[in-house]
This record gives structure tokens, C-alpha cells and sequence, in this order.
């Protein structure tokens, strides 16, 4: 993948071979001088000569970092938004497409994604027939972001899809497995051969976990990998918010919270063990097995404290100043008392930012907590409840019945490849394992830390630094990548940028989509799809409390609905 960090080929970075007195305690920093300096550098914002214009479907928390990434690391352009809130749209074409000074021009908001496709299509039609004028021109959209809620991707994907235009499609690609082969349908008939696909799984484009991948992969700098321990530490009130009272809450309604939250992990580990390194020009390293145990451990009816009685919503809990879920503390005392309009608060309510801004911190307050207020009855229709998030549910009276704790194991067997001389040769394609942990009791919210262990040496990381042991010399170097701006350490930027450059080629004529794809963004449909099915593969091993074998269990799930 050709990215905005220059690598360098100068020799290996592995300390001298003479053994300290203590090894244990030598650490050598880097520098901006060594070989991965580059990884310390801010990228510098990229130019198009003729910048992309872009759509995003979806005014929400990130449709607004995709556009805001977009036009923070590029000088591409935000032309439109389908958003059927009228509060959202016009917040966030204020923001980034028309300003504060004017309103929306008649192809820069719509109320949804059939809008715009109606849009575009008589766009198309009046271009064609000689038609002119700047509605015309400027109503062009070269590639398309898809941030709506999970369970709505299918719908906007393959209704785009047609219209050749590049797509972007926030993660999960969608929320089973049938719904993910039939969007894998419809992209493989036009992405690679005349638009380019992305798939939302920024974990790839952080500077730390390109240099982690490169050390590893590429330098091979621990030799062989054999195992990997990965951890993603969710957070426990950011579990509480998104996956008890928010949108991801109820399986049956969106899915699995090992997709909704870590199918970014799944697929940080399969890029790591399973595709080839770059320019290797060999094929992914398949696994063998997977299986994965977890629960709905804490986040149930029979923890519930005792003091907290018949309460079915912390406003009315005679518990709530001692609960650490209390809702008016979570959103209220820790975040709006400090000035904190954004996430989580505004996705209680998208107008807290302007009322704060306008009417201050008491009339703000008051609005939240009369979202927190709101509640529903046993006589609630189940398809009301389901249909919205319930901020101030009580933690163990919500309908959620996700994991809050999952464990995976994958394990890959020896799968030689043939030297030139007919020999098979294991190299990092011998047997290994991936063990994953999703937790949401954590005080890390998000920053994921593991450690990988190889022939030559050991790798630690967080999502600040990464140390590699030496086994040989005994020597610990630290690596501190950049640290970016944006979402999951400069992920959001780093992927919206390289999709952009791959767009910008395609568009240039400099070269095929699939060439595109590749080059600029590393990872192709195939890959983006065999991540998601890895997950699916995990749950139905959790669900039937098995282990899955691989094959077997892609023969008999995926092939045949492949070429149905």
C-alpha cells in the first residue's frame, strides 16, 4: 500500500548484538533520524489538482468525522448530504458544504440516499442531452461516504452501486451474513473495474499500526510471527452508552457486539496473520479454526443493586447518586458540566451544542435531563422501544443482550509454499495463533494494547507506542509513532485520505480502479469481506459452543450463496 508516510530501506533498527550488563533495563527511543522517522511526522495535507466531490449519507457522529477527515487531510470537497433529520442536514452543511452565511443550493441536501440517486440520475440525463449550468457541474458526485446505521448499508449500498460512483462504507459492511454477500454481489460487479470500494476499518491507517504491521511483517524484525494477544478495552461507561442504551444494544435489531464494535480488531488481526505483507505477491495464509466463548456477564436483571428497587430509570432511582451507571452523572456530571457539547452528549440530543452555545449551561442541562426522562412501559409497543436508543434506562432493566465480555481464538495451521527449487518453505506462513478480547469493564476507552510474539523477539504495543524485544542482544527499543488528530489515532484521516488518492487516480486516468485499490488503500472487497465472514464464523462457534473449522465452514456458509 503506497500511504503518506515515506518508508525508508536503510538497514535493520536492531540494537547492536553485543548483550548489555542488564538488558532488561536498555531502552532505546527512536528518533526522527531513524529509519521509521517517518512514522513521527505529521503527514502534510494532500493536494488534488482536480479535488473529488464527495456525498456522505448520514449526518451523524461519523458521517461528520468522515467529512470533517476529509477536508482536514485533503483539499477534496464535501458537495452534499441525504440526511432525513432536518436538524442534522442543515447542521452539517452549515459545517462543511455551505457555510453560516447561506443556505443549501438545490444539489447540496438531501432527505435521503433515493433522493440524491433520483438527483443523479436526471443530472446524468440532462449532461447527456447537451444541457449546461452550474447545478449541473456542481451537483457531480465522484464518491460516496455510507454512514447510516448499520442495518440500512445493504439498502444505500446497492442502490449507489449501479451508478458507478466510488463508495466508502462505514463498518460493520452490514449486520448478518446473507446481507453481506448480497452487497459483495452488487460491488463485485462494478468496484475494481470502474469505481473503488472502502470499507471503514481505519485501524489500518493509524501511523502506529502501519508501523507496527511494517516491523512486523515487512522487517520482520521478531522473525516468524506465532502468536498474537490483542485486547480491545471498550470502556465501561462508553459500553453503557452505546451498547445498553444506545443503538447497538439488542442483537435481533442491529447484531453481534463483537461485528458492531470489533469487527475493526477481527480484521486488525486477519491483516496482520492472514493477508500477505505488501508486494509479497503470494496468497492470504487462510486460517484453519476459530472459536470464540463470551456473555451477557454484568448487564442483566440479576445484578441489579438491591437499593435500586422497582426503578426502571436512574431519573426516578432512589440508587442513582451512588450508581456509577447513573445516567445524569455519566452524561451530565462528567461531560456537559464540563463544557463538553460533543460525543456522548449530543447523541442524546443532536441540539444540546446550539442551546448551550445560546442559552448556556442551565438551560442545556435542563434539555438533557429531560431526554433522560423519557422511558418506556411494559404497554410500549416493542417495535417503539427497539426502533431508538433510551438514555436513561436503567443499565440492568434495558433490553440489550449483547456481550459485554467475548473471547476469540484463531488458529492457523502450516500452509508451505513451494520455493523455486521445489522446496516448501514455512516462511510466516507456519502454524499460529490470534487470541482476541473484547471487555467493556475497562478504564481505557478504545486504545487497544497485545503483544506478538515471533521466533527473534517479542512486540508490545498500546495505541501510543510499541517496544520490541530483542531475544538475541536483549535490548528493548521503543518506537513512538505520530499520534494524529481524529478518531482511533489518526485511522479516520489516514483511511478517508488514501481513499481519496484512490479515487483521485482512478478519476485522473492514472490508473484502474483495481490498481487503485490496491495501491492506495491496501485491502480489496475480498479482503474487506473475508474479515466480516471471520466474524460471523466466531459467533456461530460462541453460539453452538464449538470450534468452527474454516473451510468446511466457508464451503458450506459462504460458496454456494457465492454463485447462487
Amino acid at each position: 500500500m503506497r500511504n503518506i508516510f515515506k518508508r525508508k530501506t536503510s538497514p535493520s533498527n536492531h540494537a547492536p548484538s553485543t548483550a548489555p550488563t542488564n538488558p532488561d533495563a536498555l531502552v532505546q527511543p527512536d528518533s526522527p533520524e531513524t529509519e521509521d522517522g517517518a512514522f513521527l511526522r505529521p503527514p502534510r495535507k494532500q493536494h488534488f489538482a482536480t479535488p473529488p466531490r464527495i456525498l456522505v449519507v448520514g449526518a451523524g457522529s461519523r458521517g461528520t468525522a468522515y467529512a470533517r477527515s476529509a477536508l482536514s487531510a485533503t483539499n477534496a470537497l464535501v458537495v452534499a448530504v441525504a440526511e432525513p433529520v432536518a436538524y442534522k442536514r442543515a447542521e452539517f452543511g452549515r459545517k462543511f458544504i455551505w457555510g453560516e452565511d447561506r443556505g443549501p443550493g438545490a444539489y447540496q441536501e438531501f432527505e435521503g440516499w433515493r433522493e440524491w440517486v433520483e438527483f443523479e440520475e436526471m443530472r446524468r440525463k440532462r449532461v447527456a442531452a447537451g444541457e449546461k449550468g452550474v447545478e449541473l457541474e456542481e451537483g457531480r458526485v465522484d464518491a460516496v461516504f455510507v454512514c447510516v446505521l448499520d442495518e440500512l448499508h445493504e439498502e444505500v449500498v446497492c442502490g449507489v452501486a449501479g451508478l458507478g460512483v466510488h463508495v466508502c462504507v462505514e463498518k460493520p459492511l452490514s449486520t448478518s451474513l446473507e446481507s453481506c454477500l448480497r452487497m459483495y454481489k452488487a460491488l463485485k460487479s462494478v468496484t475494481g473495474k470502474e469505481s473503488v470500494f472502502g470499507i471503514c476499518h481505519v485501524l489500518r491507517y493509524s501511523p502506529h499500526n502501519m508501523l507496527l504491521r511494517q516491523l512486523a511483517l515487512e522487517k520482520e524484525i521478531i522473525g516468524d510471527v506465532l502468536s498474537v494477544e490483542h485486547v480491545e478495552p471498550v470502556g465501561w461507561w462508553h459500553f453503557s452508552h452505546s451498547y445498553l442504551r444506545g443503538n447497538w444494544r439488542k442483537e435481533s435489531v442491529t447484531a453481534p457486539s463483537l461485528l458492531t464494535k470489533s469487527c475493526h480488531d477481527i480484521d486488525f488481526l486477519m491483516w496482520l496473520l492472514c493477508s500477505p505483507p505488501p508486494n509479497a505477491g503470494t496468497q492470504p495464509h487462510l486460517p484453519s479454526y476459530v472459536t470464540s466463548t463470551g456473555s451477557r456477564k454484568f448487564f442483566r436483571k440479576e445484578r441489579k443493586p438491591r437499593e435500586a428497587g422497582d426503578a426502571k430509570n436512574c431519573l426516578s432511582c432512589p440508587h442513582e447518586e451512588d450508581c456509577l451507571y447513573s445516567a445524569k452523572r455519566i452524561y451530565l456530571e462528567r461531560h456537559l458540566r464540563y463544557g463538553n457539547t460533543g460525543w456522548p452528549v449530543k447523541i442524546v440530543n443532536p441540539e444540546i451544542e446550539e442551546c448551550y452555545k445560546k442559552s448556556g449551561l442551565e438551560a442545556a442541562s435542563s434539555m438533557l435531563l429531560d431526554n433522560l426522562k423519557e422511558d418506556y412501559t411494559p404497554e410500549t409497543p416493542v417495535k417503539e422501544i427497539e426502533s431508538r436508543p433510551w438514555f436513561g434506562r436503567c443499565v440492568w432493566e434495558s433490553d440489550n443482550d449483547v456481550c459485554d465480555d467475548q473471547c476469540v481464538t484463531i488458529t492457523w495451521d502450516d500452509d508451505p509454499l513451494p520455493s523455486e527449487d521445489g522446496v516448501t518453505v514455512l516462511h510466516q506462513r507456519g502454524a499460529k495463533t490470534a487470541q482476541f478480547h473484547m471487555v467493556a469493564f475497562t478504564e481505557k476507552i478504545c486504545e487497544r494494547r497485545g503483544r506478538i510474539y515471533g521466533t527473534k523477539g517479542e512486540i508490545e504495543y498500546d495505541s501510543a507506542t510499541i517496544k520490541v524485544h530483542d531475544f538475541s542482544t536483549g535490548y528493548t527499543k521503543v518506537h513512538k509513532p505520530h499520534l494524529a488528530g481524529g478518531g482511533h489515532g489518526g485511522g479516520d484521516e489516514g483511511l478517508v485520505r488514501q481513499f481519496l488518492m484512490a479515487v483521485n487516480a482512478v478519476n485522473c486516468q492514472e490508473m484502474s480502479a483495481a490498481e487503485a485499490q490496491r495501491e492506495f488503500l491496501g485491502c480489496d472487497l475480498d479482503e474487506a469481506f473475508r474479515s466480516h465472514a471471520m466474524v460471523f464464523a466466531a459467533e456461530d462457534a460462541r453460539k453452538e459452543r464449538k470450534v468452527v473449522d474454516w473451510k468446511r465452514w466457508w464451503d458450506n456458509r459462504v460458496e454456494p450463496q457465492l454463485h447462487a
